[in-house]
């Protein structure tokens, strides 16, 4: 691949993340608030990630996929994104902001599929030049943790409860519109599938299903599922309870996990290779319960090593166990139904997964509220401990192990 075209496919990666992690990591805190919002009002707002990745296959298999190139949809949708951005900068109460942040996520979701669409054409070999070009946007969400922290010092304790946590949205805004601008000068990616008939289950990976007869998939596809409920329980009250323990630079110490993150993607192949698949998902489900029984027990005074090593955990939990089950997924699929497979599991995860995931965070979180607005958060993160190793035990008992070959 060219230089030039690999530093613009770079810049589109950093930009993209850089604006989910702008402002997704600290909406908790800033519900809480801002917005004085309950948390099952909380859980409504990042319950919306979760029906766009349901709307995101009708806007990619509809239009992306058949009428016009990628990158102009990406342009227009990253504008729409701006305008969106704005309107929730200045929303004062949750039936304000609650329209905006749905509209927000049905046209941001689409995007995540087509930054991949977009640097895949442009790759003769996409396993090896695409994890270079995706680490970019690992980097652009924690230079966002970076800048909310250390550069605007927005979630300082004093700043959130002056309300300052609103101009993250309008830091994204300016981000989402420089990187709609910017999306014209991409590389032409021209529709897939131009002029051919899509079915209704082929946009929704449902030709796929067949796959379930699989005893081995059907284990693994239900016990995706089921660990979508404390990814929730993270995604959501990460920010609020650093918060509430008055943590300072909470968002920077978030972007931890995004550290992590990278570090753990390269010792996954070593790990898939001398394990195998079945002991790699177990030991990040095994993970999903440790950091939450470190965020259970742990303090923002003497064990606060605890909390920061819960959130350094997320590399773990979400490599060992996410990217896995991609691979996993790829190869039980086979060419005929790949795409469809990573449709079908990826609306199972991110759509129905999270949107259970995000309401059952949200009705804990309220059972433990007290009077004075804070939290008993050790009983809010024990129950995801104890349902992620509870799933582990599921997928241990009941999945055969079976030979499978990491592709990067």
């Amino acid at each position: 691949m060219k230089v030039s075209r690999f530093i613009q496919l770079s810049i589109m990666m950093f930009l993209e993340f850089f604006i989910w992690g702008g402002w997704f990591v600290t909406l908790g805190s800033f519900m809480g608030n801002n917005l004085e919002s309950s948390g099952a009002e909380t859980a409504m707002a990042f319950s919306t990630q979760s029906w766009g990745a349901i709307v995101a296959p009708f806007i990619i298999g509809l239009i992306a996929d058949r009428f016009f190139n990628a990158e102009r949809i990406l342009a227009v949708l990253h504008l729409m994104g701006a305008v969106l951005m704005y309107q929730m900068s200045q929303a004062s109460g949750f039936s304000e902001f609650y329209p905006y942040i749905l509209g927000y996520m049905i046209v941001y979701m689409p995007t995540l599929a087509l930054v991949n669409s977009i640097s895949f054409y442009q790759m003769k070999d996409p396993a090896k030049y695409f994890p270079y070009v995706r680490v970019f946007g690992t980097l652009g969400w924690i230079v966002a943790g970076l800048i909310i922290s250390f550069v605007f010092k927005w979630d300082a304790a004093e700043n959130i409860a002056n309300g300052m946590l609103s101009n993250t949205f309008m830091m994204v805004a300016i981000a989402s519109a420089v990187l709609g601008l910017y999306s014209f000068s991409l590389p032409k990616t021209p529709p897939q599938n131009k002029g051919g008939a899509l079915s209704l289950s082929e946009i929704l990976g449902l030709d796929a299903l067949k796959l379930l007869k699989d005893r081995n998939f059907l284990v693994f596809f239900m016990s995706s599922v089921l660990i979508c409920i404390p990814l929730a329980f993270y995604y959501q009250n990460i920010s609020p309870f650093l918060t509430e323990l008055k943590v300072e630079n909470s968002t920077a110490w978030a972007s931890l996990g995004q550290v992590s993150e990278v570090f753990f993607m390269l010792l996954l192949p070593f790990f898939f290779k001398k394990y195998g698949f079945k002991k790699t998902l177990l030991f990040g489900m095994l993970a999903w319960g440790v950091r939450y029984a470190l965020f259970a027990f742990g303090n923002s005074g003497d064990l606060f090593f605890m909390l920061i090593l819960g959130i350094a955990l997320h590399g773990i939990c979400y490599d060992f166990f996410f990217v896995s089950g991609q691979i996993y997924t790829d190869s039980k699929a086979g060419e005929k139904y790949k795409n469809a497979a990573q449709g079908l599991i990826t609306l199972a995860t991110y759509g129905i997964g999270m949107l259970i995931g995000f309401w059952v965070a949200g009705q804990i979180v309220d059972k433990n509220a007290l009077a004075d607005g804070t939290h008993t958060w050790q009983d809010v993160w024990l129950f995801p401990a104890i349902f992620a190793v509870g799933v582990l035990i599921l997928f241990g008992l009941f999945f055969k192990n079976e030979t499978i070959k990491y592709k990067a």
